[in-house]
């Protein structure tokens, strides 16, 4: 698989289809996700997500085999990235799917198909049918992540394989790692101002760890996981600050910053002054036996 993340769609995004909306302003309500799609800062995330974490993600779907005529669905699917690299390995005797509450920045036509799906909440689209399901940086995010999981195993076919893709922050909670100064300790202060933002809109900031428990008691087998780790470098720099403001207006209305620190913050990432990372992302698979297929709870 070989796919590279697209530069930002800050400008003529598609409508949105529905779902979210904004919620950069101080009066929005402490509800939804925080990172929604419907900001433009939410393009420029996607594209540094993919640049850190798209040759992870393809590196465990070739593992697992997906091929030339397998069957796909990228849950909350987000950015382009993973749906045009799936659909590349697929081929055109193959099928993918890409899915989001919000898909207003997924491209149908792309070699994916593209439809608007809870999957918390919608029943799998497809059930039965698909060699592969994968989600990442997802079901984190989601309120009732088990039934999210049942939803995805049950979609897939007998012996197709879930893979899932999420941050475990309270593992690693430091936006530098080398808190060496007030710039690298303004950076630790507002990352966990942000996650107590994620907290405050339900994010489990400890689900990454719980993965193999999580995908076991979804009635799957086989399971295992691994973990990625970026430290430093161009993406993480351009992806805190592109996270920085898509959140500002949350972090002023909920009196976690003041407009000074955040502008410092800003300046000393566009000097270079900082070596950001990131939580470590942990991915987990599990096969679905052919013989007790997974039951929605």
């Amino acid at each position: 698989m070989t796919s590279s993340p697209r530069p930002p769609h800050v400008d003529g995004r598609p409508d949105l289809i529905g779902g979210t909306t904004a919620l950069g302003g101080e009066s929005a309500p402490a509800r939804g996700y925080l990172l929604d799609n419907a900001r433009a800062e939410a393009g420029e995330r996607f594209a540094w997500l993919a640049e850190l974490f798209d040759g992870v993600t393809r590196g465990h779907v070739d593992r697992l085999g997906v091929r030339a005529g397998s069957r796909c669905w990228e849950v909350g699917a987000g950015g382009p990235s993973i749906p045009e690299a799936l659909a590349a390995s697929v081929g055109p005797t193959g099928h993918v799917l890409a899915t989001d509450i919000d898909p207003s920045w997924l491209k149908a036509g792309d070699g994916y198909e593209v439809r608007q799906h809870d999957v918390a909440a919608d029943p799998p689209p497809e059930p039965g049918t698909f060699d592969l399901v994968h989600a990442r940086l997802v079901l984190v995010h989601v309120p009732d992540r088990a039934r999210a999981l049942a939803t995805m195993a049950a979609a897939l076919r007998p012996g197709g394989w879930l893979l899932v893709e999420d941050a475990d922050t309270a593992l690693q909670p430091l936006a530098c790692l080398d808190d060496s100064g007030p710039a690298q300790r303004r950076a630790n202060r507002l990352r966990d101002a942000v996650r107590e933002l994620l907290t405050r809109r339900g994010a489990d900031l400890r689900y990454g760890r719980t993965l193999p428990r999580a995908l076991r008691e979804a009635g799957l087998v086989d399971v295992a996981a691994a973990g990625s780790f970026p430290v430093g470098g161009l993406a993480c720099d351009r992806l805190e600050a592109a996270t920085i403001r898509h959140v500002r207006g949350e972090l002023l209305a909920a009196g976690l910053a003041d407009d000074a620190e955040i502008d410092a913050h800003l300046a000393a990432i566009h000097a270079g002054e900082l070596d950001l990372t990131l939580a470590p992302l942990i991915s987990a698979w599990g096969r679905r036996p052919a013989e007790h297929p997974p039951a929605l709870g």
